[in-house]
């Protein structure tokens, strides 16, 4: 079965940088792949993608060594085991609060003796390869996320269930449910820094990869507080950037009619 590189960076050590996908093109999901991330994460439960834009995405990513995840719309077993049989080498599973629904989680993403998964790796067989059903409860990345203050209450309990790869902060759920706006970060919160770094800590002793939903400029903070899967790009984000940063430029030549940059 093809590695999965991302979970032999974990276990090495390594942070691993990914970007997120929500716009439904091949294309686009293509040219992301090409820039090097570690991962890509097609987003199925906030995005406009459904299951054929997702598999299609799934298949432009394969043509390089970027590892695909999906986030599912729910903790349902039904659409886990469907991306998975698509070719995703792990999915974030969003609002995971219980030690239950983290069992829950795991067992979709893992087959028999480990969990429920059914049988059916249409896609996947061809993308990982044909000894995948031997291999994938050790390669697939079983990823809950961590958002909400009732996850934080059950964080030890969630935790401690077996399986689990790594758990995935969503900032701005988490914001919300602290009370305070739905941003990525919140320096002047010690609420939210204080949740940000227990989870962190708490990762670290059950052996499980923080991860967290980020930005390039957030990334630093959240290595050196132990985080190891960060998101530091998008789609959308940088295709906005980049054209709001061209129409700036060219708005802001000069009499000379010179370009600010070159």
């Amino acid at each position: 079965m093809r590695e999965n590189t991302v979970k032999r960076a974990w276990r090495e050590g390594k942070v691993t940088y990914g970007a997120w996908l929500s716009i439904p093109s091949a294309f686009s999901a293509e040219v992301m792949a090409h820039q090097g991330f570690d991962w890509l994460c097609i987003d199925m439960q906030h995005g406009v993608i459904d299951y054929q834009a997702a598999v299609t995405m799934l298949q432009a990513i394969s043509t390089t060594p970027t590892i695909p995840f999906v986030r599912v719309p729910w903790n349902e077993p039904g659409i886990i085991g469907k991306m998975l049989d698509a070719g995703a080498y792990g999915a974030i599973i969003p609002l995971v609060n219980s030690r239950g629904e983290a069992e829950a989680a795991v067992g979709a993403c893992r087959y028999a003796p480990d969990g429920y998964r059914s049988y059916g790796p249409i896609r996947a067989a061809y993308y990982a390869g044909a000894d995948y059903a031997g291999h994938a409860n050790e390669e697939i990345a079983c990823i809950p996320m961590v958002e909400t203050t009732t996850a934080l209450a059950n964080l030890e309990e969630i935790l401690a269930v077996p399986g689990i790869d790594a758990v995935y902060v969503g900032p701005a759920d988490l914001s919300l449910t602290l009370g305070l706006p739905p941003r990525m970060d919140h320096p002047d919160s010690s609420g939210f820094q204080e949740a940000r770094h227990r989870i962190a800590e708490a990762c670290r002793r059950h052996g499980i990869i923080a991860g967290i939903h980020a930005s390039a400029a957030l990334a630093p903070k959240h290595v050196e507080a132990g985080y190891r899967m960060i998101t530091v790009s998008s789609d959308i984000g940088s295709i906005a950037a980049g054209a709001a940063q061209d129409l700036r430029s060219v708005r802001e030549i000069g009499s000379s009619g010179q370009p600010v940059y070159q």
